[in-house]
């Protein structure tokens, strides 16, 4: 690991956060002495003293210090210096490669919570809903102890981590011992509170992934008031898995877009007569290229289909398009494949993960295509079963 930082740090600069640990290490025995109170008593002191401009290397060492010691009490895990070091990276806003394995979840509490002390709010922006959710309610220990806030925005809802939230009573030393053995992979839904997604913005830490912060921040912007929006102006954020987010996520941008509801019906229709199109005689298709091209004999059947002389003229180049997008949701779009079905909504399949990608659509009007041709399915599935 050491290898890859010299790639983004001239050699002063790795010795002078090798440094920065030794002397985090130096407050170590200070701070193990501080009780339970004592903990929370010298962050919100620490808290103070931000509030105040100037240098803030004593006070970083100090926060690094506090977080791994109520790492130590909470989780039984002592974060090592290599740990600590990607911190320090993360706090410099560069970018820190460790291996699955290494600690990373942990790596990014130490720089999270000294970036919260400001007061302004802190980010971890994480790949899916799953880990949002797990990393709240196990390290949110960690967060709890030094007193601060913690909470995850997740697809339609909104949690804060609380130690007290639906623990059976007399249980609470068995529960937490399995939280701290099985937190790494097993959410504890205990722990998470349900609450309203402007509380979850205005906590001390905020988990959630970059389509719901990014579709939040979307969504702000087309409200007609300020009280109304969720969202508090950014001041830091982690990323975790940053090549997945930076580069394979924004391939795909996120748009907010009502549907047309005289759109619609014209899909319906379109998607009806395409579905009768035949592949090869009426259409080809280049499954590399992703994409589909209709033939002479094709656009005859469509034709005759509407009752239409020429869809290319001037006056039908709307319905051309319609044409297209049905086409490519029929011929290049599988159910189950490239995306799911559940509770009447479409839902698209991230390519390189194969997770859900809820609150996302397909633009260009191929998510009503596609809308329109699982209608289309359905009606032929029922048709099928009343005649069978």
């Amino acid at each position: 690991m050491f290898d890859f930082f010299k790639k983004f740090f001239p050699d002063h600069s790795l010795d002078a956060i090798r440094e920065e640990v030794a002397e985090i290490n130096k407050l170590e025995e200070e701070v193990s002495q501080l009780t339970t109170e004592g903990l929370k008593e010298k962050s919100e002191e620490l808290k103070k003293k931000l509030k105040e401009e100037g240098d803030v290397t004593v006070e970083r060492r100090l926060a690094f210090a506090l977080a791994r010691e109520a790492a130590k009490r909470t989780l039984g895990q002592r974060p090592f210096d290599v740990q600590l070091m990607g911190g320090l990276v993360l706090d410099k806003g560069a970018v820190a490669e460790m291996s699955t394995g290494e600690g990373k979840t942990l790596s990014a509490v130490a720089p999270t919570y000294f970036n919260a002390l400001f007061g302004h709010g802190a980010h971890v922006v994480t790949v899916n809903d799953y880990l949002a959710r797990r990393d709240v309610a196990w390290m949110g220990q960690v967060y709890h102890a030094l007193g601060l806030s913690v909470s995850c925005i997740v697809p339609g809802a909104a949690y804060m981590y609380d130690p007290a939230w639906r623990i059976p009573e007399g249980v609470e030393g068995m529960i937490d011992k399995e939280r701290d053995t099985t937190g790494s992979f097993l959410v504890q839904q205990d722990f998470l509170k349900p609450i309203s997604r402007r509380e979850a913005y205005l906590a001390n830490v905020t988990y959630g992934t970059n389509h719901e912060f990014g579709f939040d921040y979307l969504r702000d912007n087309l409200v007609q008031s300020v009280p109304d929006q969720v969202q508090r102006p950014p001041h830091y954020a982690v990323i975790d898995e940053v090549d997945s987010i930076l580069i394979d996520e924004a391939r795909t941008p996120l748009i907010i877009a009502a549907p047309d509801s005289q759109s619609s019906e014209y899909y319906k229709t379109f998607s009806r007569v395409v579905s009768r199109l035949q592949r090869d005689e009426d259409y080809t298709v280049d499954e590399k290229l992703k994409s589909v091209r209709i033939l002479d004999s094709g656009i005859e059947k469509v034709e005759g289909a509407l009752s239409i002389k020429n869809i290319y003229t001037p006056e039908n180049l709307r319905l051309v398009h319609y044409l297209e997008e049905s086409l490519k949701a029929h011929a290049l779009f599988r159910r189950d494949k490239d995306y799911v079905v559940k509770n009447g909504e479409i839902l698209i399949v991230d390519e390189f993960t194969g997770r859900l990608l809820h609150g996302r659509r397909y633009n260009g009007g191929l998510h009503q295509a596609i809308e329109a041709k699982e209608n289309v399915l359905v009606k032929e599935e029922s048709r099928t079963y009343a005649k069978i």
